[in-house]
């Protein structure tokens, strides 16, 4: 006679052994017909799965992420089942959720048609009309190796031979198609709607390794309702309408070249961009009293074996053997240097807490398939910080961090931001000790921030726990951007210590900090954001000065140089082009100000403006215009 527990601290009894149907039938009938899985004392289990004992049970919906994954694992399935009916001999390797919506991997001779993909949807939806039983089997490890084997599914068989003895091997039906799954999956085909999309077919490598044979992948969306399926794909419309790599060529910021993949070639437009974004984050930190630095790009392999980032990352990171035999690799990441700089001169507990600032380049390799533009390059800046405290001070300064990242995501047009509580992986290094301090102080820091946050279990950095600062963008894109990580580990792998207020010795503690992470990729974010159309202060090129002819270039050049006087980024085009063309041209390279000249302007000193995106033109006194938008041009502080 099971008793169960609900959310709500309710409790049910039953005289037998119950479903999860059952209990969401006796909660309400409304519950009833939109449930879709169930959680038993933390597990998520089909609605099907029996309850013998005493137990806590939480019911999914579509409304809950849990319910919407079921619904994209599901699809994978039926996309799978879909697959193989139209297309016999093809074979199934693995179908797992991503981030809104599946793929499923597939080995076959012919390569897959957008025709296919069409074709494919088609079968799918019937398969949702025929509302297929699903049920669930466990099988012995032998029989379920023999009968896939049998069926010509090899890639199925490996997958079986691979799991550990003690894992069972859990069987899907879906009617008689079957597939080799842990679940949990829907009560039929016909729960999954037929709010699905397929996207693109990719290629793949077996496990992922680039010296297995390629499959094909096929990716596809699934929703709970149309119109979240229609919004998202709009939502991809517009992700496209705003890709950074097309309006950064466009505006005529960088480029990438094959013989340094993974690095960006920047233009000077783009490199302002770049420098501006350093001087506000500089005069930023120089408020909050950060101290900048600099260390060496390349440093020997014993400072990184002692750091643990050779055990960690050694097969990411570029390495040199000089003549004399020694290994140097290229920085991935600037905390051991910057533990370095610390270590110079003796440090008081007076000292602390310490911050050091750095826009340190580092070096990761990506693989080539990997790699996006600027949101996923080899080569990038970070703009770093480690602060160096006690242990009392630790609260107090992730504060003081969270704040300031808080201030300039603000600054830049960011105000919706979700914050993510990362604690100890799996691989990592340190006692359990050492990690259960930082992270009592972590949780406690984010705790007095009164904000909502989630926590990412076992996803912290391999030497300390974090906090992930999530930017959501104009288009509902959701970025990871900033990083805080305490960190009681690697001060004292790399010799960091202070003198406390008895004389002894001790070991700081490190407060890792990123804002933007990545500023190439943050720049990429900002342009998808704004789609080009940045703020005036952040703009490379804010105003281009156009004569109406030739006859009033002198005027033009004239107003450009006062105003690139009063510290406003501006250019002249004299190029001998009629007015309409040039307005197209500097309009499309997102240009916030055109400023016309002609005769009127030049009679009472005065500029026409033309807004980006605005056919309205409004006449202003140039004095005026230098004074108003002199202050405009300036980063907020």
């Amino acid at each position: 006679m099971p008793n169960i527990k609900l959310p709500d601290g309710n409790q049910l009894s039953f005289s037998k052994a119950v479903n999860g149907s059952q209990i969401a039938e006796k909660i309400s009938s409304s519950l009833s017909k939109q449930a879709l899985i169930m959680e038993v004392n933390g597990q998520l289990k089909d609605l099907s799965f029996l309850i013998e004992k005493d137990s806590t049970v939480k019911i999914f919906t579509s409304k809950n992420i849990e319910g919407v994954e079921t619904i994209r694992h599901d699809t994978a399935h039926i996309l799978a089942m879909a697959v193989q009916e139209l297309f016999p001999g093809t074979q199934v390797t693995i179908g797992p959720v991503i981030e809104n919506g599946f793929y499923y991997d597939f080995a076959r001779k012919d390569p897959f048609t957008q025709d296919d993909l069409r074709k494919i949807e088609k079968k799918m939806e019937e398969i949702v009309d025929r509302d297929e039983v699903t049920k669930r089997e466990v099988w012995d490890r032998e029989k379920a190796i023999k009968h896939f084997q049998k069926k010509g599914e090899i890639y199925k068989a490996k997958i079986i031979e691979s799991i550990p003895d003690k894992e069972e091997i859990s069987i899907y039906f879906h009617g008689d198609w079957h597939d080799l799954c842990r679940g949990p999956h829907l009560s039929s085909t016909g729960k999954i709607g037929k709010h699905f999309k397929l996207m693109k077919v990719a290629g793949a490598y077996w496990r992922g390794d680039s010296n297995n044979e390629m499959l094909q992948r096929i990716y596809g969306t699934a929703w709970p309702s149309k119109k979240e399926l229609d919004q998202y794909l709009k939502n991809l419309e517009e992700a496209e309408k705003r890709d950074h790599r097309k309006l950064g060529k466009e505006m005529d910021l960088f480029h990438f070249r094959e013989e340094s993949p993974g690095s960006v070639f920047w233009h000077q437009k783009g490199w302002k961009l770049f420098q501006k974004l350093v001087s506000y984050m500089r005069e930023k930190q120089n408020y909050a009293g950060y101290d900048e630095i600099n260390t060496p790009e390349i440093l020997d392999r014993s400072l990184w074996e002692k750091s643990g980032h050779w055990e960690k990352f050694g097969d990411n990171m570029y390495t040199s053997t000089t003549p004399d035999e020694k290994v140097f690799a290229i920085k991935p990441m600037n905390c051991p240097g910057c533990v370095q700089v610390f270590n110079q001169g003796l440090k008081s507990y007076r000292d602390l807490p310490l911050k050091m600032s750095e826009f340190g380049k580092v070096h990761r390799y990506e693989p080539s398939g990997a790699l996006h533009g600027l949101l996923r390059v080899r080569a990038f800046t970070q703009d770093d910080a480690h602060i160096f405290c006690t242990e009392e001070q630790i609260t107090e300064e992730c504060l003081s961090v969270t704040k300031l990242i808080l201030d300039i995501y603000k600054d830049l047009g960011f105000e919706n931001i979700i914050l993510k509580y990362s604690d100890r992986p799996e691989v990592r290094v340190g006692e359990d000790e050492v990690w259960d301090k930082s992270e009592e102080a972590l949780q406690k820091a984010i705790k007095k921030t009164g904000l909502e946050y989630s926590i990412n279990k076992g996803e912290g950095a391999f030497y300390g726990p974090k906090i992930e600062f999530v930017l959501r963008d104009a288009i509902g894109r959701d970025w990871q951007c900033g990083t805080l990580q305490v960190d009681l580990n690697l001060p004292g792998r790399l010799g960091a210590s202070y003198v406390d207020k008895d004389g002894g010795k001790k070991v700081p503690v490190m407060l890792h900090r990123a804002l933007f992470g990545s500023l190439e990729r943050f720049i990429g974010i900002l342009i998808e954001h704004y789609s080009g159309k940045l703020p005036f202060w952040i703009s490379p090129l804010q105003t281009m000065v156009i004569p109406v002819s030739d006859e009033f270039d002198n005027y033009a050049q004239s107003v450009n140089k006062e105003l690139r006087a009063v510290g406003i980024s501006s250019e002249v085009d004299l190029k001998n082009h009629n007015l309409n063309y040039k307005i197209r041209e500097h309009s499309l390279k997102k240009i916030p100000l055109l400023l016309i000249c002609g005769k009127k302007e030049v009679d009472s000193n005065t500029v026409t403006i033309r807004r980006l995106d605005s056919n309205k033109q409004e006449n202003m006194q140039l004095k005026e215009f230098k004074n108003k938008f002199s202050l405009l041009s300036k980063a907020p502080i």
